[in-house]
């Protein structure tokens, strides 16, 4: 008798559009599509590992709760390694979800990092659950990096943004990929107000809060000359030039690695008027998710009816 496919799912990096894969995963579950193998990288590690653990309908009620004063109050200010520690995060994490060995997980789970110094992908499937998702979601110049085993680790989505690659070494017979960057490119220039009118998601607003903690504007520098001010106006914030900067990147790597190491479905949810720290607008990226599942459904059963 023909068995049936190990499904995994490999979860993509994203930042706060990465809440769009608790949409997906709920939408495949309704669907009777349930991955026991699962993969994930930076944001995609964090609901990767809660789903592993049977909490994702926590993790979800969680988030749809979610104000920006929350959000605020998980973030540890630094000057070291990145604007947020993450130690309070993480404490949260183990506190409410996951602080256990990999082996006491009930399904297979893996994620990615970045050994900063070499440059070298590293797969972490041993030990601390929260310890691999803290150095996965260390987004260079948000979330420090961390020490782990001798390496310095940052945040895999600088080699593997979508680790289909991970999901097939840990036994996939069919994997289905995740990717939250597909529509994010050159968006918010499509999208730009008028100068001086702010812009159309809430980065302008983050960067403010992170760096008045610094005595800092939101352009990142001290309050400009009188002069300057009409040209610092028709700036974008730090954050938005963060976010579009690790969206290139994060688009460019994928293409290449989706290029040479295909998914055999790939769900793109559209969440591109979502700013890299909207994680208090769960419930829209949720819904998002649950939609883009829906227009993938028909590739999802043709590819189940060819295994």
């Amino acid at each position: 008798m023909k068995r049936a496919p190990r499904i995994g799912i490999a979860l993509g990096s994203g930042s706060a559009r990465g809440w769009a894969h608790i949409g997906v995963l709920r939408a495949l579950a309704r669907e009777g599509i349930e991955p026991t193998i699962i993969s994930g990288c930076s944001i995609g590690a964090f609901v990767g590992a809660v789903a592993a653990a049977g909490d994702l309908e926590k993790l979800g009620t969680w988030v749809e709760s979610l104000g920006w004063q929350h959000v605020v109050g998980l973030m540890d200010m630094g000057l070291r390694g990145g604007l947020i520690k993450g130690d309070r995060l993480i404490s949260f994490f183990e506190r409410q979800f996951v602080d256990r060995d990999f082996t006491a997980l009930p399904h297979l789970f893996g994620c990615v990092a970045t050994d900063l110094h070499s440059g070298h992908e590293v797969w972490l499937r041993e030990g601390s659950v929260s310890a691999a998702v803290r150095a996965s979601i260390a987004l260079p110049g948000l979330i420090a990096p961390v020490w782990q085993d001798g390496r310095l680790l940052v945040d895999g989505a600088l080699v593997n943004p979508v680790p289909v690659s991970l999901a097939r070494a840990m036994g996939a017979d069919l994997v289905i990929a995740v990717e939250l960057n597909s529509d994010v490119v050159g968006w918010a220039w499509r999208n730009r107000p008028p100068a001086g009118q702010g812009t159309t998601n809430g980065d302008a607003h983050w960067s403010r809060k992170l760096l008045s903690r610094f005595g800092r504007n939101g352009n990142g520098h001290t309050s400009p000359a009188e002069g300057d001010e009409a040209a610092s106006a028709d700036l974008p914030s730090m954050l938005s030039v963060m976010q579009d900067s690790i969206s290139i990147m994060s688009v460019r790597i994928a293409r290449s690695r989706l290029a040479g190491e295909p998914a055999d479905v790939l769900i793109s949810p559209r969440l591109a008027q979502l700013g890299l720290m909207d994680y208090h607008r769960g419930a829209e990226a949720i819904a998002e998710g649950e939609a883009a599942v829906e227009l993938a459904l028909p590739a999802i059963r043709r590819a189940l009816e060819r295994r």
